[in-house]
C-alpha cells in the first residue's frame, strides 16, 4: 500500500464496498438525514412529498380557536407533486428569471422572482434576546393522581394524559452559538391541556441570579458579549459578567451552581429541570398551598467535563441537539418524572425559615422531599424547526385552573415580559394562533384583528355585555372550570423600592450548595472559577471576586486565588455550616445507559471475530455503537459509522477496542492534524489520542484480543476504569456497569476533600 497516496490506497476497498453499503447502511444507527434513502441520479418522476420520519410529529392540526379538525398532521405540510407559487400556481421553472431574451435584462413582471425573493429576504425573525439558542421536541405527560390532594389542575387527575412540546436552550449566546458552554439551560414545557395551556418555563437550576425583575436588563448585558467588540460569545469568563455578580452578591448562588458540573450538562436528556419560582395550588375545595415545580431526568443527572466542552464547540457546536433527536429515532425516548416539593400556604410565605419568595434560595430536598406527581416522554422530534421550535412562545402567566402565581418580585416582572417579547418576536399580538401555539381547549377571547389575524370571527358583538350576539361569551363559574385568581390578602404598607430583609442573605445557601458537593465535583468548581476569573482583564474584578469566595469557604477561595496567583482574602461575614443536601450531587448514584454512545475501535485486517455479537449486544441494551474504522464503508460486512479521520472521542460515552489498527494511508500531519507528528507508532496515532482523551475525561475503556495492545501502548492499562477480558461480550458486561455510574471518578483522586 502506498502511503503517500492514500486515496489511492483506500479506492480498491471502498469501490468493492460501494454495492453493499447502501443496504447495510439501513441500520438501526440514528441520523438518517430523510425518510427515505436518496437515489445517486436526480429524481424526475412527480410523487407526493415524502412523508415524516418515524420519529418526527407535528403540532395537531387545530384552528385558530382550538377545534380539532381530525386532519392529519401532514395536512400543514407541502401538498402535491408539483413545484407552485404560494397561492398555488404550478411553475414550469425556478432556475432562470424570465428575461428579454437570454443575454437580456430581467423583466419586472417576474411575478415568480419578486414572490420568491421577497419572501427570502423576510425569512428571518428576530431572535430572543435570551435562550436564543435552542431544541426542542414534542411528547406527552401522563398523570399519576397524587396531585389531587392540592391542586384542581386536571392535567394532574390520575391517568390523565397532555400533549406537550418542551424547548431546551442555553440563555447567554445567539442562535449560533454553540451547546455546550458553560451556562444555564432552559426547560420550557408546554402543556395542551383541555383546561388551557400551561407553560411551565424552568432552567435546570434551582435559582436564578437576581431577586427582582428589575435587574434582568442589568445582568444579561453583563453576561452577553462586550458591546464595543461582541465578544465573549455564550460565556461568562469575561469582565462585564465578573464585574456584575461580584458587585451584586445576591448573583453568587447562581454563579456557584453555573461554575459547578451543572454549568455543563452532558445531554437535556440528562438535565434536571426548576420551575425557580413559588406557586400557589388551589384544590378543589379551594384550599391553597404553595409549591416548587421540579423536572427529574430518569438517566440521572450527569455532565461533560469541561475540555469535552471545549472540544465539542468546534467538533460538533450542535452536540446537545443531536443528542436528543438521535435518542428520540433510535427509540430511547428522554423521560423526566414531574416532581413538587409542597409547603403550608401561611401569611409569612416561609418553610424551616427560607423564604420561599426568594428566587435566589432553594428548600433542600431533605427538608421538604419532592413528591413525583407525573412522567414526561419525548417521543417525536419537530417535522420543521423554524415553525415549532422558533415560533413556540411560552409565558409563566399562561396557566390553567389550580395553579396561580405568588408575589416573587422576579416571577411578577416575568408576567409582563413574555407577553411583550412576542409581540416584537412574532409580529404582532396573535402569536398563539402559531400552529405550535394553538391551544388544544375552545377559544372565546372577544380579542380581534391584528397582524396575523388567522381566525374567522363570527357575530357582531366582540364586548360584554352584550345581546346581539345573544350574550355570547358567557363568564365561567366555579362550576365551569374558571381559573381562579386567588383572594391574597394584601397587607398594608407604603410603596417603597426595597426588598424584604429575609432577602439580604447572599451567602449562606451558596455555602450549602458547596458543602454538598463530592471532592471531584469541587474540584471541577474550582477549576471553573480559576478559568473563568484568569479571562478576566482587570485583577480588580479577581479580588472583588475572590472576597466573595471567601465568604462562601476558605478553602474555595485559597484554592482559586493559588490558581490565580492572588492572595486569600478574610471572610468578612460569619460562615454557618448547614447541613449537607446530598440531593445537589450529581455523584454516588447508578443511573440507566439508554441512548449512550459506545465507539468501537476495529481493525479490517484481523480481530473482527466479536465485533458483530457486540454490535448487537449494545443496540439489544438500548444504547448505540458506532464502528470506527480506518476507512468508510464495510468492514467484515458491517457498516462503519466513523472514520479515524472523522471520529472524535467527544462523540462516544465509552470506548472499546476489538483490534489494534496499524496507520492508515491518511495517518499523516498532512491530511489530518490528529495523526501527529510522525512517528513509527504500530497502531495508528488516531487511536491512540481516542484512548488517551476518553481516559483523560474518566470514561470507561474497554479492550480484547488485540486491542490490550493498544492499552499498552497508550500507557492506560490497569488503571481505573480500563478493562480487559477473553471476549467482547465479557468487556461489555463490565464496562456497562461502570458506564452506570457515568464516569469513572476514581481514576483521579482529588485534592479537595
Amino acid at each position: 500500500m502506498d502511503a503517500s497516496k492514500p486515496a489511492k490506497a483506500v479506492k480498491d476497498v471502498v469501490e468493492a464496498a460501494a454495492g453493499k453499503v447502501a443496504d447495510a447502511l439501513t441500520s438501526d444507527v440514528p441520523g438518517a438525514p430523510g425518510s427515505a434513502p436518496p437515489t445517486v441520479e436526480e429524481p424526475t418522476t412527480p410523487h407526493d412529498p415524502l412523508p415524516p420520519k418515524k420519529e418526527q410529529g407535528a403540532p395537531e392540526t387545530r384552528t385558530p380557536t382550538g377545534a380539532a379538525t381530525g386532519a392529519p398532521t401532514t395536512a400543514n405540510g407541502q401538498q402535491g407533486a408539483f413545484l407552485t407559487t404560494s397561492q398555488g400556481a404550478r411553475l414550469r421553472d425556478t432556475d432562470h428569471s424570465l428575461k428579454a431574451g437570454p443575454r437580456g435584462p430581467v423583466l419586472l413582471q417576474d411575478h415568480h422572482l419578486r414572490e420568491k425573493i421577497t419572501h427570502f429576504d423576510h425569512e428571518r425573525i428576530p431572535e430572543r434576546v435570551v435562550h436564543a439558542r435552542g431544541a426542542g421536541a414534542h411528547g406527552v405527560f401522563e398523570a399519576y393522581g397524587k396531585a389531587e390532594g392540592v391542586t384542581k389542575a386536571g392535567f394532574l387527575a390520575k391517568g390523565r394524559t397532555t400533549n406537550v412540546f418542551v424547548r431546551f436552550s442555553t440563555v447567554l449566546g445567539s442562535r449560533g452559538s454553540a451547546d455546550t458552554v458553560r451556562d444555564t439551560r432552559g426547560f420550557a414545557t408546554k402543556f395542551y391541556t383541555d383546561e388551557g395551556t400551561f407553560d411551565l418555563v424552568a432552567n435546570n437550576m434551582p435559582v436564578f441570579f437576581i431577586q427582582d425583575a428589575i435587574k434582568f436588563p442589568d445582568i444579561i448585558h453583563a453576561g452577553k458579549p462586550h458591546p464595543d467588540r461582541e465578544i465573549p460569545q455564550a460565556q461568562s469568563a469575561h469582565d462585564t459578567f465578573w464585574d456584575f455578580v461580584s458587585l451584586h452578591t445576591e448573583a453568587q448562588h447562581h454563579t456557584m451552581w453555573n461554575m459547578s458540573d451543572r454549568g455543563i450538562p452532558r445531554s437535556y436528556r440528562m438535565m434536571e429541570g426548576f420551575g425557580v419560582h413559588t406557586f400557589r395550588l388551589v384544590n378543589a375545595a379551594g384550599e391553597t398551598a404553595l409549591a416548587k415545580f421540579h423536572w427529574k431526568p430518569k438517566l440521572g443527572v450527569h455532565s461533560l467535563t469541561w475540555e469535552e466542552a471545549q472540544l465539542l464547540g468546534g467538533v460538533d457546536p450542535d452536540f446537545h441537539r443531536r443528542d436528543l433527536y438521535d435518542a428520540i429515532e433510535a427509540g430511547a425516548f428522554p423521560e423526566w418524572e414531574l416532581g413538587l416539593q409542597v409547603f403550608p400556604d401561611t401569611p409569612e410565605e416561609t418553610f424551616a425559615g427560607i423564604d420561599l419568595l426568594d428566587p435566589t434560595k432553594i428548600v433542600p430536598e431533605e427538608l421538604a422531599p419532592v413528591q413525583p406527581v407525573g412522567k414526561l416522554t419525548l417521543n417525536r422530534t419537530p417535522t420543521n424547526f423554524f415553525a415549532e421550535t422558533e415560533q413556540v412562545a411560552f409565558h409563566v402567566g399562561h396557566l390553567p385552573p389550580g395553579i396561580d402565581v405568588t408575589n416573587d418580585p422576579l416571577l411578577q416582572g416575568r408576567l409582563f415580559s413574555y407577553v411583550d417579547t412576542q409581540l416584537t418576536r412574532l409580529g404582532g399580538p396573535n402569536f398563539s394562533q402559531v400552529p405550535i401555539n394553538r391551544p388544544h381547549a375552545p377559544v372565546n377571547d372577544m380579542l380581534r384583528d391584528g397582524f396575523h389575524q388567522q381566525a374567522v370571527h363570527a357575530g357582531v358583538a366582540p364586548y360584554r355585555p352584550n345581546s346581539l350576539d345573544g350574550g355570547n361569551p358567557f363568564p365561567a363559574g366555579d362550576t365551569d372550570g374558571a381559573f381562579v385568581d386567588v383572594p391574597v390578602t394584601v397587607t398594608e404598607a407604603p410603596k417603597v423600592r426595597a426588598n424584604p430583609a429575609s432577602f439580604d442573605d447572599h451567602y449562606s445557601q451558596v455555602r450549602l450548595f458547596w458543602l454538598s458537593m463530592s471532592p471531584v465535583e469541587k474540584e471541577h468548581i474550582v477549576r471553573a472559577y480559576t478559568f473563568e476569573l484568569g479571562m478576566c482583564y482587570h485583577q480588580a474584578i479577581r479580588e472583588r471576586q475572590l472576597q466573595c469566595l471567601a465568604n462562601i469557604d476558605p478553602v474555595l477561595c485559597a484554592e482559586v486565588a493559588t490558581g490565580l496567583g492572588l492572595p486569600a482574602p478574610e471572610p468578612t461575614v460569619p460562615l454557618v455550616d448547614p447541613a449537607p443536601s446530598p440531593a445537589l450531587s450529581q455523584v454516588g448514584r447508578q443511573w440507566p445507559a439508554d441512548g449512550r454512545t459506545m465507539g468501537i475501535v476495529v481493525d479490517p485486517t484481523a480481530g473482527l471475530d466479536d465485533v458483530d455479537e457486540v454490535r448487537r449486544a449494545v443496540f439489544a441494551a438500548g444504547m448505540v455503537p458506532l464502528l470506527v474504522a480506518p476507512h468508510g464503508g464495510l468492514v467484515g460486512g458491517l457498516p462503519v459509522q466513523r472514520t479515524f479521520a472523522t471520529g472524535r472521542s467527544v462523540e462516544f460515552d465509552v470506548l472499546l477496542l476489538a483490534g489494534a489498527p496499524a496507520p492508515a494511508p491518511d495517518a499523516s500531519p498532512a491530511r489530518d492534524a490528529k495523526a501527529g507528528a510522525a512517528d513509527s507508532a504500530a497502531v495508528d496515532p488516531r487511536v491512540l489520542l481516542l484512548v488517551d482523551e476518553c481516559w483523560r475525561h474518566a470514561k470507561a475503556i474497554g479492550a480484547w484480543g488485540a486491542g490490550v495492545d493498544v492499552l499498552r501502548q497508550a500507557g492506560v492499562a490497569g488503571t481505573p476504569g480500563v478493562v480487559t477480558g477473553g471476549s467482547g461480550a465479557e468487556v461489555l458486561t463490565a464496562v456497562q456497569q461502570l458506564l452506570a455510574a457515568h464516569r469513572v471518578w476514581e481514576r483521579f483522586p482529588a485534592s479537595v476533600a
